[in-house]
């Protein structure tokens, strides 16, 4: 059986330097989860297609994502309520080489997914003005509610399709973490396919062929659900039903609501 990194060694490789680092802040985005069991099988058939990417010589990168919300978890329950035009706040931390920013996503009653980000290489305890003023612009919250609830470290593997302008992303080792409690998901790889619209590509057939459908899910929300049990998550259930099933590679297929 091939290695993860001999099946790597089969893709073309680009550097960061050598294209537009802005592409997609305004896309469509489309997400599966899956066994690691799998990633080989999965990574084997894009190769033909799809371009590694590399950030000043490695591929396989460690993020760390700090997300904040209100104090009673306003953006996380707008998410659960399936809210139109909603909003996440978060700090992004590349640990290859500690820079960072601080971005505003947000999801428009159209499925576009919109980000916006300033540098800020620290996590911050307290907004400066312009962090403030980029916040206060950018969603409907006043940044002096915000505080940090979940903390989301993982590895990141990320493909590129130039033609196309396609990017997807491939996450690994979650593992989610609050002031008291930490929540890991090894088992656990989280595609997002994002692109400018939506079109069916390669990676869409092998995902196909793999029997991986596509499962709306957020590292925010599933960090909130693993970290704070007492929240509602009703309309969480479902999925995190077919998670477990992921996580522990049985078979999902007839789970209720799986699509």
């Amino acid at each position: 059986m091939e290695s993860l990194n001999d099946i790597l060694k089969k893709f073309a490789r680009v550097e960061l330097q050598g294209i537009n680092s802005n592409r997609l802040m305004n896309r469509v985005d489309v997400k599966f989860a899956f066994p690691v069991s799998k990633l080989g099988s999965f990574l084997k058939q894009l190769s033909a297609d799809y371009e590694l990417l590399l950030v000043e010589g490695n591929f396989n990168l460690a993020y760390q994502t700090q997300y904040y919300d209100t104090p009673e978890f306003t953006m996380y329950m707008e998410h659960h309520n399936n809210a139109l035009n909603r909003y996440k706040v978060r700090h992004r931390k590349y640990l290859h080489n500690n820079t960072g920013f601080l971005e505003v996503k947000f999801k428009n009653n159209k499925g576009r997914t919109l980000k916006e980000r300033i540098i800020q290489n620290q996590m911050q305890h307290a907004w400066t003005n312009l962090e403030n003023k980029f916040i206060a612009e950018r969603t409907i919250y006043n940044p002096q509610t915000l505080v940090p609830k979940v903390l989301v470290n993982y590895t990141r593997l990320t493909l590129l399709n130039p033609a196309l302008n396609e990017k997807v992303t491939i996450d690994l080792d979650l593992e989610f973490l609050s002031e008291i409690n930490n929540y890991k998901l090894n088992n656990l790889v989280i595609i997002e396919v994002k692109q400018a619209t939506l079109t069916k590509t390669p990676v869409f057939s092998v995902l196909k062929d793999l029997n991986i459908k596509p499962l709306s899910i957020s590292k925010y929300c599933l960090g909130v659900n693993y970290l704070y049990p007492l929240l509602k998550k009703n309309n969480f259930k479902q999925k995190l039903i077919t998670l477990s099933k992921i996580i522990n590679d049985t078979p999902i297929a007839h789970i209720a609501g799986t699509r």
